[in-house]
């Protein structure tokens, strides 16, 4: 699941004219990138959720084969996040789904980050295993951290005036147990992330590389400025 839908306020004026996942960094759209991405990892379909621009999403995304896509339309109605994947769950198969954010992605280092989840994942002792980039190791982000992360993996919360290593990547594997008892409508997936906490069962991997977070037009610049310099 891509979560795509949102209105990309902090990137206009750019955004008055065309959704935020079209906004192209290093000469790739960012959704490319996130499903180029999916591709390499093995996954075979990804449902995208649109609102914000919608018939250039759709456009755009009629193109790919790799992986398949399918169209989860919010033009009536944004959902935010959880509500987003609990509208798009009928599309998808299996026992739990990647949820990607479209506007982040980053440049593996020594091995694929989407496989690394897969290998880890394990639904007897999660809800929820999160993507997470330590802040020395993030371009484009400018905010306190998220989540510190315990050596066994586990996640706990920031708390207020505090500055914690990590910060969410942008990608989740969530198991689709975890949303039975969701609510109806609008809400976000941290609502589900903190039932797991209380749980003990929500669980973070560090990004193996560097995370780009695309928040602004400023940070299309770093991003761009730091995948030539990987290529380099």
């Amino acid at each position: 699941m891509v979560l795509a839908a949102g209105l990309g306020t902090r990137m206009r004026p750019i955004t008055d004219s065309k959704p935020k996942p079209l906004v192209e960094v290093g000469g790739k759209t960012l959704v490319d990138h996130v499903l180029d991405k999916l591709a390499e990892g093995g996954i075979a379909k990804a449902v995208v959720n649109v609102h914000h621009h919608a018939d250039q999403m759709e456009a755009h995304l009629a193109g790919r084969t790799s992986p398949a896509i399918e169209i989860s339309d919010e033009r009536d109605r944004l959902l935010d996040s959880g509500g987003g994947v609990v509208k798009a769950l009928p599309r998808l198969a299996g026992d739990a789904v990647f949820i990607l954010n479209a506007d982040t992605f980053w440049l593996d280092g020594a091995s694929q980050n989407v496989e690394r989840m897969r290998e880890v994942w394990d639904p007897a002792r999660m809800d929820a295993l999160l993507l997470v980039a330590a802040l020395t190791a993030s371009v484009g982000f400018d905010g306190a951290g998220d989540f510190f992360l315990s050596q066994d993996g586990r996640l706990r919360r920031r708390p207020e005036r505090e500055v914690t290593p990590f910060a969410y990547a942008g990608v989740a594997i969530m198991s689709r147990a975890a949303f039975a008892n969701a609510p109806e409508g609008p809400f976000s997936l941290n609502r589900l992330w903190n039932e797991a906490i209380e749980a003990d069962r929500l669980f973070g991997l560090r990004l193996d590389g560097l995370w780009l977070h695309v928040g602004t037009p400023q940070a299309i610049l770093e991003a761009e400025e730091a995948i030539a310099a990987s290529a380099a």
